[in-house]
């Protein structure tokens, strides 16, 4: 397994703590949770870009795009 192909795993780990941390009650631990699932946005696309699947890049950037929105919503 080369790198690249191992930035599944941690994409996955960052995407379960990412989803954990935005149901929480905690105004800050929600905003947390948003920026993780913005790093694990980059990662799943890094990993899609070398596997040549571009459906999940394109899911990855609206999905980035919906975390940057919850994001600006929580600090209201």
């Amino acid at each position: 397994m080369d790198w690249q192909d191992s930035l599944q795993w941690p994409a996955l780990v960052i995407t379960v703590i990412a989803a954990w941390m935005v149901s929480s009650n905690a105004k800050r631990r929600r905003e947390t949770g948003f920026w993780c699932f913005l790093v694990s946005n980059i990662l799943w696309a890094l990993w899609g870009w070398q596997d040549g699947a571009y459906a999940l890049i394109l899911l990855q950037f609206f999905l980035a795009f919906s975390n940057v929105h919850g994001v600006i919503k929580n600090r209201d």
